[in-house]
């Protein structure tokens, strides 16, 4: 009788349209675990991974503030670049920000505000030190000399063999001889502030070489996540896991430097495993070419995001090298055409345009499998892609939901936390979940970590059921964030789990 009355109900949703067909007969909606920095690097969750590296406080896309111990002044690009550099900033801000590209482990290119280089003048046949090319040469090249036993103590030695000085500030140049001398009245002393770091996997590979980039992450990738994994979130509750890639993932054993191949047979292992326990892969371009938020997760060199027009054809061509590889394979769940796109830097237009040519790649492989479009991060509205994903069979809105990042949360108690989950979440869920299923809403990434550590345990007990009862409404499902993390406590799925602080 009540499979009688199930089909009944069905069959006058079809009739009345107000049910998608496209969903039946699926395993949604999903429980899954993302598989963070096992694929895609992600240095705060498996620092250890960095500790060979020399100067390892000195990677790509390192904020650097110079401030030169005689004048008591900043360096500074005057307009933020496109001139000459100065000394006469008392306080820095962006134009006093310097960011580095590696060579190697002494020898750096540094980028300012306006993304221009660093360099001599006169490509290099000068002595005035100004920042106005957008590709760096041997003119923009510059060895970071730390003093002994003070590596915050600096002196920058250019291409042409002198050293930079501040003699006055207006006068930068590089016309300093060598000297043992570090005292605060040198000119070509600086004192050198680190205000941000990058821990990606451009960081690790280009710190690293390709050889022993190469060894550390064939390592990490056969030990970070293995078949017991996957057997243990089946046994627990879970049926999907998230997995974050990179762009360069399509280049399998020769991607472009400094980034190394071999990522790809991990992946062939994941969807093995996943097929073993009945569990659904749903894979995640996580970092796209040119990067589309600066972060470090985004396979950014520097922190700029310069994702646009030009790199649809390139990643397009990722998500269609992915679908054609893992289109036939049962495990396959979805296809994540991009992870939080900025809405500062990523246009609408032209992240809609990259939807629908990444949703017709994939389709050209399958019609099964799920098509997922993450919302914009930032200054962008809820439900700005609803119209374009109500047109797509089988589409998901993916939606990241965190309590942390702001003075917002940091100023919230627990409880006040826990009673924005279920009225302020519940809330922005219920725009993008719409009730004919067209498209389906997930919550891509989320954490029972808090923006302050709490002793009692049951805090975050409390803490993760008021969001898997809210996610749990989703119609595609949820992933948390993360199954492992090292050293960051109740970021770690499998930690929860084990403590007993979350039952599925």
């Amino acid at each position: 009788m009540k499979k009688l009355f199930v089909i009944c109900c069905l069959s006058w949703l079809l009739l009345l349209g107000l049910f998608d067909t496209s969903v039946l007969g699926q395993d949604v909606p999903f429980k899954a675990a993302n598989l963070g920095a096992w694929l895609v690097i992600e240095g705060w969750m498996i620092p250890n991974l960095f500790d060979g590296i020399l100067n390892k406080d000195l990677l790509d896309g390192t904020q650097v503030q110079l401030k030169s111990t005689m004048l008591n002044k900043y360096l500074s690009a005057e307009n933020g670049g496109g001139t000459n550099l100065v000394a006469n900033r008392d306080n820095p801000s962006g134009w006093e920000t310097f960011r580095l590209w590696r060579i190697n482990e002494s020898t750096f290119n540094l980028r300012v505000f306006n993304k221009q280089f660093i360099g001599l003048d006169n490509q290099g046949q000068g002595r005035n030190i100004v920042a106005v090319s957008t590709t760096p040469e041997n003119a923009e090249t510059f060895q970071i000399v730390r003093k002994p036993n003070d590596p915050s103590r600096v002196r920058l030695k250019a291409s042409n063999g002198f050293f930079v000085q501040a003699s006055s500030g207006s006068s930068v140049t590089a016309d300093y001889g060598d000297t043992t001398d570090w005292g605060a009245q040198n000119p070509s002393v600086f004192q050198m502030t680190i205000v941000r770091t990058l821990r990606g996997e451009y960081q690790l590979t280009n710190g690293y070489g390709p050889d022993k980039a190469s060894q550390l992450l064939k390592d990490h990738w056969n030990s970070y996540i293995v078949e017991d994994d996957f057997k243990f979130m089946s046994d627990n509750g879970l049926n999907a896991v998230r997995i974050p890639v990179g762009w360069w993932i399509k280049y399998d054993q020769t991607p472009p430097p400094p980034f190394v191949g071999g990522s790809l047979q991990a992946l062939d292992n994941a969807f093995s495993w996943a097929q073993k326990y009945n569990m659904k892969v749903i894979v995640d371009l996580h970092a796209v070419p040119g990067s589309q938020n600066g972060n470090d997760h985004s396979g950014s060199r520097d922190g700029y995001a310069g994702w646009g027009d030009s790199n649809i054809q390139e990643t397009v061509d990722v998500i269609d090298f992915l679908a054609k590889r893992y289109a036939n394979q049962p495990s396959l769940g979805a296809m994540e055409l991009m992870n939080e796109p900025n809405a500062q830097f990523v246009q609408f237009s032209t992240l809609s345009n990259y939807y629908k040519k990444g949703y017709a790649a994939v389709r050209k492989y399958t019609s099964s499998a799920y098509v997922i479009l993450s919302n914009r991060l930032g200054d962008a509205s809820n439900k700005e892609f609803l119209s374009l994903a109500a047109g797509l069979d089988r589409s998901v809105i993916d939606v990241h939901y965190y309590n942390l990042y702001s003075d917002n949360f940091n100023n919230m108690n627990v409880q006040q936390n826990i009673d924005y989950i279920y009225k302020t979440r519940s809330a922005q869920l219920q725009e993008v979940t719409q009730s004919n299923g067209r498209p389906l809403s997930f919550v891509g990434e989320w954490t029972a970590a808090l923006s302050h550590d709490y002793e009692d345990k049951e805090v975050y007990r409390r803490y993760a059921k008021a969001q898997l009862d809210v996610y749990g409404k989703t119609t595609f499902g949820w992933a948390y964030w993360s199954y492992k993390c090292t050293p960051c406590g109740m970021w770690s799925l499998k930690r929860l789990i084990i403590d007993g602080l979350l039952n599925l």
